[in-house]
């Protein structure tokens, strides 16, 4: 895999993560730490995605 297919690889998933928050926030009784989670995981994959992507 390339660099580049890892990052799209990344961009997907952060993608994803933002529709597991959304859907968890919607719910009548959202799970805060489920919620911090998935941001915690969102962050990283951001970062990394930083880190791999041309400036």
């Amino acid at each position: 895999m390339s660099a580049m297919e890892h990052v799209e690889a990344l961009k997907t998933k952060h993608s994803d993560l933002d529709k597991l928050i959304a859907e968890e926030e919607s719910r009548p009784h959202p799970d805060d730490i489920r919620i911090t989670e998935l941001k915690r995981q969102k962050l990283k994959i951001k970062d990394e995605i930083n880190h791999l992507a041309p400036h």
